[in-house]
């Protein structure tokens, strides 16, 4: 029986490029700050998923590429 992917813990959105940049404090490779980072494990799946909304908009604010549009859910 299936569960609902919002009760899912997610794996991290590490990316292997730690390094927190000094100016904005956050990380060059996965754009979590340092609180985020250390908090991943703790954080519910809800907030996992909302952290990863943020994530997203963040990456394309500092890179200029536009968020991708959220891949529908499969019945």
């Amino acid at each position: 029986m299936g569960r609902d992917t919002e009760d899912m813990a997610l794996p991290s959105p590490c990316v292997s490029v730690c390094q927190l940049d000094e100016g904005s404090g956050l990380c060059l490779g996965c754009y979590r700050t340092g609180a985020e980072i250390a908090a991943w494990r703790s954080m519910s799946p809800a907030e996992q998923h909302e952290l990863l909304n943020t994530l997203r908009d963040r990456r394309a604010a500092v890179t200029g590429v536009a968020r991708r549009a959220p891949r529908r859910r499969r019945n």
